[in-house]
């Protein structure tokens, strides 16, 4: 099986070292080839989805990608900063499906910024849609205003906008997740404002009726957001368009202690993905042996799990991950006192200790 290493910048490299270690360690051949990607593309081909990378790419079983992004390439155009790898990745591999739980681990509750009975037991599972929505609407730009109060002014603009069939498919994705777990499912929208989040939740309503055995609750955005830092429990699955869901998966990620824990899963019609971190590239400890490589293996866990169908192996994974928490070690965004303050490596030669 063939995989796409992508470690892209900051500390994208230094986590995707250990995760590719912990995948050395399990007893599979994997085709591992490597490319740059981000604003390593750009220093190298000047893109940062080099022809080449996105060959790769295209052709692999699965990708592993690590996070791109650099204070230093924030004055180039638009087309050419490292973020549009990853949008670019998305749209041309059909990456329409975004998985990201959000789980608090015991050991982790009191990492937590919420108090441990509000937390403990936390399993979340957010679906994103990807591909559609104002990150990817046409028109957008600059322009002069033709209308409205300040016509003739310089403004800027975007489009939101959804198919029918865009809506559709990440519903039947999101149902069916959710009757794997606890079956409920909550759609998450704007309907009181938006006229794309109205068709939004009248097309996942219809989806519904193909999936009685789920509840289904629809919630606005605004109290979604509230709801997960008063009761973040009460969800089970939540599925939503593609800047919510952004904003929403960061905000779920904070519940569980560390943005440095959760990992992702991008899928297509065919669970061909791109598994990263939820986290950035963190460029202020790139190179320092900081940088938590949790949750870039766990989502080699979920590369496994969801691209390559080996369910046992990704299970191995998340118990070596679970069992070195246990051991007390953390590395410094997770750390609390009586624990272990460990390096990048040193956590990705425990998870690795463990998976024996």
């Amino acid at each position: 099986m063939k995989i796409a290493i992508l470690p892209g910048d900051g500390i994208g490299p230094e986590i995707m070292q250990q995760a590719v270690r912990v995948l050395n360690a399990l007893d599979e051949q994997f085709e591992l080839e490597e490319a740059p990607v981000g604003g390593a593309g750009y220093d190298a081909f000047g893109h940062p989805l080099p022809e080449a990378t996105l060959s790769l790419a295209k052709a692999a079983d699965a990708v592993l990608f690590g996070a791109v992004g650099d204070w230093k390439y924030d004055k180039l155009e638009r087309a050419l900063r490292p973020e549009q790898a990853i949008l670019g990745l998305r749209k041309n591999l059909g990456l329409f499906a975004n998985f990201r739980p959000a789980i608090l681990y015991p050991e982790l509750a009191g990492a937590s910024t919420l108090k441990p009975e509000v937390v403990s037991g936390l399993d979340i599972l957010i679906v994103r849609e990807l591909t559609g929505d104002i990150y990817f609407g046409q028109p957008r730009g600059m322009r002069e205003a033709p209308d409205g109060p300040f016509k003739g002014e310089r403004e800027g603009f975007d489009t939101m906008r959804y198919a029918e069939s865009e809506i559709r498919r990440i519903a039947h994705v999101a149902f069916q997740a959710a009757q794997k777990r606890n079956k409920h499912l909550t759609s998450v929208d704007k309907a009181n404002v938006l006229e794309t989040f109205q068709f939004w939740k009248d097309i996942v309503t219809d989806v519904h009726k193909d999936y009685q055995n789920v509840t289904l609750e629809h919630m606005y955005v605004d109290n979604a957001a509230m709801q997960l830092v008063r009761a973040p429990k009460k969800f089970d699955v939540i599925v939503t368009g593609n800047m919510f869901g952004d904003i929403l998966s960061d905000a779920a990620a904070m519940l569980t202690g560390s943005i440095g824990m959760l990992p992702s899963a991008s899928l297509n019609a065919d669970n061909k993905g791109l598994h990263e971190p939820s986290h950035g590239t963190a460029p202020d400890i790139a190179g320092k042996n900081l940088a938590n490589p949790l949750a870039t293996i766990l989502s080699a866990a979920m590369m496994l799990r969801y691209s390559l169908n080996k369910e046992a192996q990704a299970l191995r994974i998340e118990a070596a991950v679970k069992k070195v928490l246990a051991q007390g070690l953390r590395t410094p965004d997770i750390y609390e006192a009586g624990t272990t303050k460990v390096g990048t490596k040193e956590m990705g030669d425990a998870v690795i200790r463990a998976l024996a």
